[in-house]
């Protein structure tokens, strides 16, 4: 009986978790439904003021993540792989971290899983989180060249895939006027 009545617990808790560790297939918006994301302001590591229209004319890759995130970690360095890829084009991808433990961790965590290609920013009052009603880490929001959000992304994925690098090309070719 006490099993039973545990059951519908166990269910709700599975999906509250899920947004953290489940990748869902990566959907674009149309050009003239894509909502403008609102100027994040956060901070570079070395503590400088940054926003997020300094990007605009890129399309930026905006993951938010934690070092004490485990689903973080694993795409982590598939982020890495894919600013490499896009490296001499008008492509950035911004890895925000909401760590509150300070640069110095962040710096060693990446340091510890390999990954140097990232641009690498803080938000440790994670108000980005809040402007842009992230519910769980990681999230990744894809913002085309015009600073309008052209897909989200709750949970891990495989963002040097082809399939994400072909969503890049295509948000590429729409231009920066």
């Amino acid at each position: 009986m006490i099993a039973r009545g545990l059951r519908p617990l166990l269910l709700l808790a599975l999906l509250l978790l899920a947004p953290a560790g489940v990748a869902r297939a990566l959907e674009v918006t149309p050009v003239e439904m894509r909502p403008p994301v609102p100027d994040l302001a956060f901070t570079d590591m070395e503590g400088n003021p940054a926003k997020l229209s300094d990007f605009r004319g890129k399309v930026v890759v905006l993951n938010i993540w934690a070092t004490w995130c485990t689903p973080c970690r694993e795409e982590m360095p598939t982020l890495d792989n894919l600013q490499a890829i896009f490296a001499e084009e008008p492509v950035i991808v911004l890895a925000l971290s909401v760590d509150r433990s300070g640069p110095e961790r962040v710096r060693a965590f990446l340091e510890e899983i390999g990954v140097a290609r990232l641009h690498v920013y803080r938000d440790p009052k994670m108000a980005a989180t809040r402007a842009l009603r992230v519910p769980g880490l990681p999230a990744t929001l894809l913002i085309d060249r015009q600073g309008r959000e052209a897909a989200r992304l709750l949970g891990i994925a495989q963002w040097d895939s082809a399939e994400t690098q072909a969503v890049i090309r295509g948000l590429l070719s729409e231009g920066a006027s």
